[in-house]
């Protein structure tokens, strides 16, 4: 099963960061990677099941936002190549922070699994979050 992992340090508080990633419906702190951000239903962001569309490519529902862990799992049920429906299957993708407790910041690890023939996705998938988690880091550090 092919998978991706990818992980920082922030130096921010992590309720701080939780506040910033935990609505799935907004990609307001990482504009520089993902221009738009669709909501799709009537579902809210923090709600299991809620739907989005990110750049007008990727489709993606909530599976788990959970507070009090302060983890997002989410599927992604289509997108361009390499991660289109015809490509992949069962992709999962998980973010989750947790505090740096030496000095108020936060570790956050983002990482996803599916089920493909080939390997393609990983260095696609990596390069995305690899930019999400920078900007992420940029943003919060900047505040």
């Amino acid at each position: 099963m092919p998978q991706c992992y990818q992980s920082i340090v922030i130096a921010a508080p992590v309720e701080q960061a939780w506040e910033t990633i935990k609505n799935f419906h907004d990609f307001s702190w990482a504009s520089e990677v993902i221009e738009h951000c669709e909501a799709v239903g009537r579902i809210r962001g923090n709600e299991i099941g809620a739907k989005r569309i990110l750049n007008g490519v990727f489709h993606e529902t909530l599976l788990e936002c959970n507070s009090a862990a302060r983890r997002i799992r989410y599927s992604i049920d289509d997108g361009p190549s390499p991660v289109s429906s015809r490509e992949i299957k069962n992709y999962v993708g998980t973010l989750q922070l947790r505090p740096v407790t030496l000095n108020n910041g936060t570790f956050v690890e983002w990482r996803s699994s599916w089920e493909a023939q080939t390997e393609e996705a990983e260095e696609f998938c990596h390069q995305i979050y690899a930019a999400l988690l920078k900007t992420l880091a940029q943003r919060l550090e900047a505040a």
